[in-house]
């Protein structure tokens, strides 16, 4: 899920939220559309013989789904409690900023709900050091659909927290792939994307966000009262609705 320059240190202080909720993480939080991932593995032509890395893998939510591709699948994801629940790939410690592979040795490095959390002018060159000419970079983001009545009540809930945790709105993201001038210029598509969650895995939806995960316990309590308040009113299962963002460049 997150990443700094080495593992387990120079970490964003909020990221210690998903050590704190790695299981409520996995649980509670989407996987990705499979047209998502078909035109993924399309373009960057995923097959055995290739090879691919999640990048700030998390507990593996997109790592598993490359798996079928036959490629070979490395995640990389620095936090001990999430890197534990990857079971479907080689899992290795490490971070965007200081990835531990040979250069020229991947073909492909995907990087879901994290990027934001890089810093990007350390990131992308050693991103591009780790791909063979013409290997691709993918950014993924399940983003909430907020035009959805119970994605707009949990969004007033959260807004008050986590100002100044990074997130995906605060940056243009094909303007900083680029503005890198290590790539081609970036493709995008969209994808319709939704998840079903009872009112237990509402909540740890929403509370293994980062900024709620590590918040004091008092302030944790409220949001899972609201939340829970939430599923009541429009009843469960409730079906939460999202935009899946992509966003893919190949190495100039």
């Amino acid at each position: 899920m997150t990443s700094a320059r080495r593992a387990g240190s120079d970490l964003h202080p909020d990221t210690r939220g998903f050590g704190l909720a790695a299981d409520a993480y996995e649980r509670g939080r989407p996987d990705y559309p499979a047209a998502a991932i078909e035109w993924l593995v399309e373009r960057f032509d995923l097959r055995p013989g290739r090879t691919v890395v999640d990048l700030a893998a998390g507990t593996g939510k997109l790592t598993r789904l490359l798996v079928p591709s036959g490629a070979q699948v490395i995640a990389v994801e620095p936090i001990f409690q999430m890197r534990a629940l990857i079971k479907s790939a080689r899992v290795i410690d490490g971070t965007a900023e200081a990835i531990p592979l040979a250069a020229g040795s991947v073909d492909a490095v995907t990087v879901a709900q994290a990027f934001h959390w890089f810093r990007a002018e350390d990131a992308l060159p050693e991103i591009r050091r780790v791909l063979r000419p013409g290997g691709g970079l993918a950014l993924i983001w399940n983003t909430r659909d907020e035009r959805d009545p119970v994605q707009a009540a949990i969004s007033e809930i959260l807004e008050p927290l986590g100002r100044d945790t990074p997130r995906r709105q605060k940056r243009d993201w094909r303007e900083v792939l680029d503005g890198s001038g290590l790539f081609a210029p970036c493709e995008t598509a969209t994808f319709e994307h939704a998840q079903e969650l009872d009112e237990d895995g509402l909540v740890e939806r929403f509370c293994s966000i980062s900024f709620v995960a590590s918040a004091p316990r008092d302030v944790y309590a409220d949001v899972e009262e609201r939340v829970r308040a939430v599923a009541r009113e429009h009843g469960t299962p409730v079906r939460l609705p999202y935009i899946t963002e992509l966003y893919l460049a190949f190495a100039a």
